[in-house]
């Protein structure tokens, strides 16, 4: 009766049933996978935000394929304020119901059924969703750590195949962090314009840089730029503004300029397809945008300050370490592989209440990964990073 892009594994594993029967006590859980910035004690401006959302022009309904003009600007406006030296065309944006939409139309778009899109692991697990429910293969490569995370450009290599249609990389990556190089970004659009590959960069996390690494000071911009290949940046409200239930993203497209004219035609016409995107939000985005300021210094304080603590905790120990991070709003803790990390992190729930993710959520190749979020409360974050090293000690 169903189709096979359907045939998903419904049954819980391990990890969410230990959770859940952890609940079912009534013991209290330190969350320290927490991302929904909504719930996580930030300050909104809520009357900015509701007051925008009420404008007079919702009352009319004129629809633009590629998003009201005013939110098109309010996009291009966002890139010119975070460098002064980056013009995105209006005419090559599409706005979306969020970045799950930008990447259907992308996979619509470029693939045919069972094509293949090039993706760089650890990454996360929500691709494989997005993919498979769009008849497309997704072919990974690992990528290396080795005084930081770069590009495995061999195994990049090694991974394409006649049917692959694109690369797909997340700058910075979630969940490691990393960014990528400047001269990485000149290989990866040799790469593309070898092969005749479109390049597909989620850009969600960009504005989220640690200012003690430096690393991050020297990484690539924003490939909304432009480049040797045909590219598409994906972005959107759920981060630059830490409002995830505004459900508004995009896509920037950039490139020669045969090849973007056509892109972008195809685009508008699955857009025009679905019309799909709030207009209250496209009137309301130009506002939005403008909490970007307010909202990040937050998150990042937060971020920061969360690092600082995890950094003198595993200094007073040898058994777990951080991976070295450069932006988002996550690490990861490398502690010994005795077990899986599925099984560490049902361990650490059970004995000292704290919830972490196993980095086989992400596709680490290998066990002893654990991923926490920088977004949880302070002093939970402190004490589930002391029960946590705790445990794994024992």
């Amino acid at each position: 009766m169903f189709s096979k892009r359907t045939d998903w594994k419904l049954h819980e594993n391990a990890y969410t049933r230990a959770l859940r029967a952890y609940q079912q006590r009534g013991q209290p859980v330190l969350d320290l996978t927490a991302s929904n910035p909504t719930a996580c004690g930030f300050q909104y401006d809520g009357d900015a935000i509701l007051t925008s959302l009420q404008a007079r022009e919702v009352l009319q309904y004129d629809p633009d394929p590629k998003g009201l003009p005013s939110a098109r600007a309010a996009v291009v406006d966002y890139y010119r304020e975070m460098n002064p030296g980056v013009n995105v065309d209006p005419e090559n944006l599409i706005l979306t119901t969020g970045t799950s939409e930008a990447y259907s139309f992308l996979f619509r778009l470029l693939c045919e059924p069972g094509d293949e899109i090039v993706i760089a692991q650890p990454s996360y697990p929500l691709f494989e969703f997005l993919a498979t429910i769009q008849d497309v293969s997704l072919r990974p490569f690992n990528l290396i750590y080795d005084h930081g995370w770069q590009i495995d450009f061999q195994a990049l290599a090694e991974t394409l195949t006649p049917r692959t249609r694109a690369i797909l990389l997340v700058h910075p990556n979630n969940p490691t962090g990393h960014f990528i190089r400047p001269v990485e970004a000149e290989r990866l659009y040799s790469v593309c314009a070898e092969h005749s590959l479109a390049l597909v960069v989620d850009e969600v996390f960009l504005d989220y840089r640690i200012k003690t690494s430096a690393a991050a000071a020297q990484a690539y911009g924003t490939f909304a730029t432009g480049g040797r290949a045909l590219t598409f940046v994906l972005s959107g409200l759920s981060k630059i503004v830490a409002l995830p239930q505004m459900k508004l993203g995009w896509i920037a497209a950039t490139g020669p300029e045969a090849p973007l004219r056509d892109a972008m035609a195809r685009l508008e016409i699955i857009s025009d397809t679905y019309l799909s995107l709030s207009v209250p939000l496209q009137h309301a985005l130009p506002a939005l945008l403008a909490q970007r300021a307010k909202m990040q210094r937050q998150l990042l304080h937060r971020i920061e300050s969360n690092l600082r603590t995890l950094d003198t905790a595993l200094s007073a120990q040898k058994l777990v370490s951080r991976l070295d991070l450069e932006g988002g709003w996550y690490a990861i803790l490398r502690a010994p592989a005795v077990q899986s990390d599925e099984d560490l992190a049902m361990r650490i729930l059970e004995r000292s209440g704290v919830l972490v993710q196993p980095g086989h959520f992400y596709e680490f190749p290998e066990a002893g990964y654990l991923v926490v979020s920088l977004l949880t409360p302070r002093a939970d974050f402190e004490a589930g990073i002391r029960g946590l090293l705790v445990c794994v000690a024992e």
